[in-house]
């Protein structure tokens, strides 16, 4: 199925939102409780899959859904479509602060491969699935564990990412990157892990065991502050979880978060 042909606008810098505008009849894909806000005509609906095949039937649609489930999303995608005569916009934001990544997989030879909680949302006609890494040790160590997304089409998808999102094409270079740090990537491009240097580095370096490796032809998206580094900070420095009270919000500390009522 072709991907219907959407207009975007993205909004904000660190905690962005991403505007579709959609014609009448045009769809947009969205993972269950993205969307912000829409205008008056468009209509939305919860479906098991993402639309790509309409003919597919009900085995076929369950076997998806299924898919879905191993990656720990919701069975179920909403899909959005513009019901008025002239256009109208729907917004859509990521759980946590970061970026919002538009790829036009038209650009990119149709495929992108990504983790498993970075896509946002796509014109309909882009097709969802999951991606079994082919190695055993990026697997196990390669931080995304088996399973990644797939997303397949020749329209616009929106990923997003912790941080910066930074770009690097490879044309047959390699670039060893922290498991956590990766966005996705284009076909063209070979994943492995490789141990992060000798044994002292790899256990006090800092940069865990194993190093994600990357090489080949094609793109490369990179973020900055996985949410998996910004979660274990805050739990680390959570005054409730056993960490540092360093007085943040008062001058006076922790009394004067008891004085707050804190």
């Amino acid at each position: 199925m072709k991907c219907h042909e959407v207009d975007y606008q993205i909004f904000g810098d660190d905690m962005q939102t991403v505007e579709v505008e959609l014609d009448r009849g045009e769809t947009v894909i969205a993972e269950a409780g993205a969307m912000n806000w829409m205008e008056d005509g468009i209509s939305f609906e919860a479906k098991m899959g993402d639309g790509s095949q309409p003919d597919k039937g009900l085995m076929g649609k369950l076997f998806d859904a299924g898919k879905r489930a191993i990656t720990g999303e919701s069975l179920f995608m909403t899909h959005f479509t513009n019901q008025a005569q002239g256009k109208k916009k729907v917004a859509f934001s990521a759980p946590y602060p970061g970026k919002i990544l538009p790829v036009d997989m038209a650009k990119i030879g149709g495929e992108l491969i990504c983790q498993k909680d970075a896509f946002l949302c796509a014109a309909l006609g882009t097709e969802v699935t999951i991606a079994f890494s082919k190695k055993i040790g990026t697997g196990f160590f390669g931080g995304e564990g088996f399973i990644l997304q797939r997303l397949l089409g020749d329209g616009l998808a929106f990923v997003h990412a912790g941080g910066t999102i930074v770009e690097k094409q490879l044309h047959g270079e390699t670039i060893r990157v922290d498991t956590g740090c990766i966005v996705g990537f284009s076909p063209g491009v070979d994943y492995d892990i490789q141990r992060a240097g000798n044994l002292k580095s790899m256990f006090f370096g800092g940069e865990g065991l194993f190093l994600a490796t990357l090489s080949g032809h094609g793109s490369v998206y990179l973020q900055s502050l996985p949410f998996s580094r910004l979660a274990d900070r805050i739990i680390q420095h959570a005054p409730s979880a056993g960490g540092a009270n360093k007085g943040e919000g008062s001058l006076l500390g922790g009394l004067g978060r008891m004085l707050d009522g804190d």
